[in-house]
């Protein structure tokens, strides 16, 4: 198999400016208030049952995982829709749902209801609505622009999550320490508010219609659909491999991530508005990550830079268990860790991406993504669960040397693959 040629463009005149678009300018905001919403969110949840309610190391590992279970259960089911709906429909629907289930924790927290049951329900409800969401959007993009805007208008998108890396967590961190939880809760709910408001403007029609009537026969399509998915995601080699090293990198990380909220508010004595701080670091780095990528695969080679990027971003984090104190001193090296790991995990996933658009033809880029995500991401809860375990039994300290230790097997399964011969053009 061949990766594709790139298409020359339909039109000899000079390919307009995606920023003239106005239904472009409405998906950006949208996406960029959506990605904000959910980076505050992911903070929020963990900040509060750690500080406010005292949660062990246990029960942080069960909120995560009860967060990023839908992962497992609705990534296929939601490659499959979104190849038959239209993603404007997805993602404005997925808001509002995810504005409601947070608003309802708001008014909960300020009635005094919102305990630990409560916030594993609305981390279930906002972590499933994300997965059709950010399915629908990865695949909103080819309906929208033509094929010769297709790298500037993933550049704004992924310019604008990593914004939102730099802004959520610190919001989320500064709002619960500095507020309560109701408000922080509130912040995200207006967000993803602000976000559906946008979306729903956008007027342009898309090519795949709503799926409607033919209720007999959903059922079966859908399976068939999906088997399609993992077919094609299986029969390629660069995709198996992106599969395998995403699942080994995901699972490491959710099992690190878990001691991480730990270790910092608890080893290490850090408040939250400065754990907002140091996790929002990885912004940055992602921001300098994106700039990289459009540079560094077409002069190394992508291969060589998947590889080496994976060790240099996964690697950094074995230096955080080394830290002692809350000294100024300690906050500047969590900022360098953070940063460093943000830009060559951006790298890794802005050439990954690339990869996995050259080789995945229209129809399929929804059932594509979503079968990347499930196997890459569906391991994640376990991998919450066997931080929480770490951290209890071995230590925070020990506990996160060895889940960190965990995510160098991705640069090892990639280096073993078909991706370390991948060149300067995206040829095998």
């Amino acid at each position: 198999m061949q990766f594709p040629a790139s298409s020359p463009s339909p039109s000899p005149s000079p390919t307009p400016s995606l920023w003239r678009d106005a239904d472009f300018r409405r998906l950006w905001v949208g996406q960029t208030a959506s990605q904000l919403g959910e980076h505050t969110t992911l903070v929020v949840l963990p900040l509060f049952a750690v500080l406010t309610l005292d949660a062990g190391a246990g029960r942080l590992g069960v909120l995560r995982a009860v967060g990023q279970a839908p992962v497992l259960l609705l990534s296929l089911l939601a490659g499959a829709w979104v190849d038959r709906w239209r993603a404007r429909t997805v993602m404005v629907l997925t808001d509002a749902g995810r504005a409601v289930a947070l608003g309802a924790a708001a008014v909960a927290g300020l009635l005094g209801l919102l305990g630990l049951p409560a916030l594993f329900v609305v981390a279930f409800a906002v972590g499933a609505l994300s997965v059709l969401f950010d399915v629908a959007y990865q695949a909103s993009l080819v309906r929208m622009v033509r094929r010769d805007q297709l790298v500037r208008g993933n550049s704004a998108l992924e310019g604008s999550r990593s914004a939102a890396q730099i802004g959520g967590p610190a919001l989320g961190g500064a709002l619960v320490s500095l507020l309560s939880a109701p408000f922080a809760a509130a912040s995200g709910a207006l967000f993803f508010a602000v976000s559906f408001l946008y979306l729903r403007r956008i007027r342009r029609p898309e090519s795949v219609p709503p799926v409607r009537g033919e209720q007999t026969e959903r059922a079966p399509r859908v399976r068939h659909r999906i088997h399609e998915g993992l077919r094609f995601v299986a029969a390629n080699p660069w995709l198996r491999a992106v599969c395998l090293a995403s699942a080994a990198f995901q699972f490491s990380l959710a099992a690190t991530m878990t001691v991480y909220l730990l270790f910092l508010p608890r080893a290490l004595h850090l408040p939250g508005a400065t754990v907002g701080l140091a996790l929002a670091a990885t912004g940055p780095g992602a921001l300098l990550g994106s700039v990289l990528a459009a540079r560094l695969p077409g002069r190394f080679g992508h291969g060589a830079v998947l590889v080496s990027a994976a060790v240099l971003g996964n690697g950094a984090l074995l230096c955080v268990p080394a830290l002692h104190g809350s000294s100024t001193a300690t906050v500047l090296a969590l900022l360098a860790v953070n940063v460093v790991f943000g830009a060559f995990s951006q790298l890794v996933n802005v050439t990954v991406m690339s990869v996995r658009q050259a080789v995945t033809p229209d129809g399929m880029q929804g059932r594509a993504a979503a079968t990347i995500t499930f196997v890459g991401m569906g391991l994640t809860p376990l991998g919450s669960l066997l931080g929480g375990f770490l951290a209890q039994e071995w230590g925070l300290r020990a506990g996160l040397l060895m889940a960190a230790a965990g995510m160098m097997l991705s640069p090892a399964v990639m280096a073993a693959s078909p991706l370390v011969r991948l060149g300067r053009r995206l040829t095998p």
